[in-house]
């Protein structure tokens, strides 16, 4: 069952003019981007688990870094990363996993051997499917992003205990429903376009994923998330 909280106040993003925290003291932190869908699925996991209390957020502005962040915390410079046990994991998938073996709450990693198999096949593929996702948007996007919703659709199909890719909500909604979200939006703001026509289970999981508010309170802004796609990826726009 996902923790369903009250929606957390979302402090300001830190700056380059920002203070570090008292970093290395025993807190663990989860540095993020609130429009980040990579930190995204990591926030999400967090919540779902209920770790609100014992995983503390901290924003980053991407666009303009705090000095420190990359000199003291992540090397790489990158969100998501988790500051646990006096040092610092990054990657969202790693993430994702570090968090649910690390700590107490509901299992976002099935145990019945099926279920975890297909978990891998569908983890593995999620970077193509983002890809495909991202590349569209320099042709035709409609008919480019058709394999890579259909596939999601097929993907939904295996499982029939539940409406989610593994049955039952995963690790592997997780990994997806950043992108599904964003792509969502800017394919019916920009393209006048419903990723779902044709694809009722599609449908039916965006909507399940939807009373989850574990996943609920990580969403971004619709207006920013667009504003940012139409800045980033869709200068002809």
């Amino acid at each position: 069952m996902a923790t369903a909280g009250v929606q957390e106040v979302r402090v300001p993003p830190l700056t380059s003019t920002s203070e570090p925290p008292s970093l290395f003291d025993g807190t663990t932190r989860l540095y993020i981007s609130y429009v980040c869908p990579f930190a995204q699925r990591v926030w999400i996991t967090r919540n779902y688990k209920g770790l609100q209390d014992k995983i503390k957020l901290v924003p980053i502005d991407l666009q303009n870094k705090p000095a420190w962040y990359k000199e003291k915390v992540y090397p790489e410079s990158k969100v998501p990363a988790l500051e646990h046990n006096g040092k610092v994991v990054g990657e969202s998938i790693d993430l994702i996993k570090y968090v649910d073996d690390n700590f107490d709450g509901p299992s976002v990693i099935p145990s019945d051997p099926a279920k975890k198999e297909f978990g891998e096949q569908l983890i593995s593929h999620v970077d193509t499917f983002t890809r495909e996702l991202y590349t569209s948007l320099k042709g035709d996007p409609i008919q480019q992003s058709s394999p890579a919703f259909d596939y999601l659709e097929n993907a939904l199909g295996k499982f029939d205990d539940g409406p989610f890719f593994l049955g039952q909500f995963s690790w592997v909604d997780i990994a997806y429903v950043p992108f599904v979200e964003r792509f969502q939006l800017v394919f019916s703001e920009v393209f006048k376009h419903d990723i779902t026509e044709g694809r009722p289970k599609l449908a039916a999981w965006i909507e399940e994923v939807n009373k989850i508010s574990a996943y609920t309170q990580t969403r971004a802004d619709p207006k920013e998330l667009v504003d940012i796609f139409k800045k980033r990826f869709l200068a002809q726009q």
